[in-house]
């Protein structure tokens, strides 16, 4: 990572205060990082099994023990802002803009007006035959263009294995199908083979 800055840091740990040069550099970990430069400089010895670092400051030895964690404060949650002034905020802010807006709420019974179409209502009446309550019984008639699924001769069949179907799914399942085949839209099937009708998720 390239260094393009460094910025002059005046830090204390437990009443030891130094300065030094510090690269700046983006860091997730820590505010600052005190690397081997810093403990080339100042001949830093560090105790490996305490982790703690013993140094000669004015002919003074200074150790820095390691944080205990009762030690640091625990960290508070950021705070949600409010937008909500009190009755002396509001004052003071009037007193310095010099002017004030009052928002009031209410509700405000509303009934939902319908425009009415003549040119669609007369259409909708000449073709009222094509929008009926409710499908009449059976299919429609033959207009002489039938579809067909045209099957391969000889073709295998794919053989997987069923798989279960919810109970809930199951039952409205088969009401749908006796409704179906009581209108006459559906007819029960002679064919050897099945596909799922009804997926689960």
């Amino acid at each position: 990572m390239r260094v393009k800055k460094q910025v002059l840091i005046a830090f204390s740990v437990w009443g030891y205060k130094d300065e030094l040069w510090g690269d700046v550099l983006p860091m997730s970990a820590c505010h600052l990082l005190l690397g081997r430069p810093w403990q080339f400089d100042r001949k830093v010895i560090h105790e490996g099994d305490s982790n703690v670092y013993s140094m000669l400051v004015d002919s003074k030895k200074v150790r820095l023990h390691p944080v205990v964690p009762h030690s640091v404060a625990p960290k508070q949650p950021p705070k949600t802002p409010s937008y909500c002034l009190s009755s002396r905020e509001f004052e003071q802010e009037v007193e310095e803009e010099g002017c004030a807006y009052a928002l009031i709420v209410r509700h405000v019974a509303t009934s939902v007006k319908t425009t009415r179409n003549e040119k669609l209502e007369a259409l909708m009446k000449e073709f009222e035959d094509v929008f009926p309550e409710e499908l009449p019984q059976g299919l429609p008639p033959l207009r002489g263009i039938e579809h067909v699924i045209d099957l391969v001769p000889g073709a295998p069949l794919p053989n997987k294995p069923a798989y279960r179907c919810d109970p809930v799914a199951s039952r409205e399942l088969q009401c749908q199908i006796e409704d179906l085949i009581d209108k006459g839209y559906v007819r029960e099937s002679m064919s050897p083979c099945t596909i799922p009708s009804l997926a689960s998720s």
